[in-house]
């Protein structure tokens, strides 16, 4: 193909500044790689962690971005029915995008064929872009990490993140009750309109709120903030109930000096989930956006921005300073 693109370049860790679009060269398809007009990719706490020096193995500059979603530009011929045809609607995400292998946040990305999962739908982009790895993340969490079933009790702790969101709007269509965290009583509603039960407003302790609805603690619970929660999300758990750390809203995910006997609670199981594009089938990627677009399970709020200079850094500065509800969304404008 040749020619040139806009991306998004991270030059080194530091501030917002250290992100510059830039005209770079279009990835060159090569055996086993496919590559994918970016339409729109979503804004993660990776990238986050990318940017702020926090993230191991990353070589610099690096294009940044775990996911995209666009259509299929190009493939090797010998790669010509292993994977979705040039034209095909497909995601992408994680296997070290945007960190050993330039990511999402340009016009055009090259990633291995077995990455990308193909989908149909007529749901705008930005809709569109604000679903891989959060879905992904809550989906994997939510079976993998908890085995919830219909009937048992979630608590969410970080419930206004967009894997928050998600996960919420999946548990429920399980048929489990939920229970979720805001740190900000203005959130409540935001809540209460993903179906969320009952609401909690997290002031970093919120075990004794959910043992007094629940005497004997909650079923199952979605860490999403960190390590500095974990301790009372554990306390807000019933005996053989599990806990899933997932997230790291706060950035902080090391425990020192863990001592297990003292730390979990007696018969309290913890888990933890992280996954690949790998781990989110085909079939269940399809069925969210069928509900989507029919109406019938909501993404919560989503923040558009474009490809320049100044929405990308001001996204990441959204995200950093916890501004926004949702999921943050930029349009390649392609």
């Amino acid at each position: 193909m040749g020619g040139t693109m806009r991306a998004v370049v991270l030059g080194g860790p530091g501030p917002v500044g250290n992100l510059v679009v830039r005209d770079v060269a279009v990835p060159e398809v090569r055996p086993g790689w496919v590559r994918v007009a970016v339409k729109a990719f979503g804004l993660n706490r990776s990238e986050l962690h990318t940017r702020l020096g926090l993230a191991e193995g990353v070589t610099f500059p690096r294009v940044p971005g775990i996911e995209a979603v666009g259509v299929v530009d190009e493939l090797d011929p010998a790669d010509e029915g292993c994977g979705p045809a040039v034209g095909r609607q497909v995601v992408t995400m994680m296997g070290n995008m945007g960190r050993t292998y330039d990511g999402g946040y340009a016009e055009y990305t090259l990633v291995p064929v077995g990455q990308v999962i193909p989908f149909s739908s007529e749901l705008a982009w930005e809709v569109i872009g604000a679903v891989p790895e959060t879905l992904q993340t809550a989906y994997g969490s939510l079976t993998t990490g908890l085995d919830l079933a219909a009937g048992q009790t979630l608590l969410i702790r970080g419930g206004t993140s967009s894997v928050g969101l998600a996960a919420a709007a999946l548990a429920k269509g399980l048929g489990a009750t939920v229970l979720a965290t805001t740190r900000k009583a203005a959130n409540v509603d935001v809540l209460k309109a993903q179906g969320v039960d009952h609401v909690l407003v997290d002031d970093g302790s919120v075990a004794g709120a959910v043992r007094a609805l629940y005497p004997d603690g909650v079923d199952a619970a979605l860490e999403l903030v960190g390590t500095p929660t974990l301790p009372d999300t554990l306390a807000a758990t019933r005996v053989h109930g599990t806990v899933c750390f997932t997230g790291m809203l706060s950035n902080e995910w090391l425990v020192r000096d863990f001592y297990p006997i003292g730390y979990l609670p007696k018969g309290v199981r913890l888990t933890a989930y992280g996954g690949e594009s790998g781990d989110l089938p085909g079939e269940v990627l399809q069925h969210y956006l069928d509900e989507i677009a029919a109406g019938r399970i909501s993404l919560g709020p989503t923040h558009v921005y474009r490809l320049d200079d100044d929405d990308i850094r001001q996204a990441h500065m959204d995200m950093e300073m916890g501004r926004t509800v949702g999921k943050l969304v930029v349009l390649t404008g392609r």
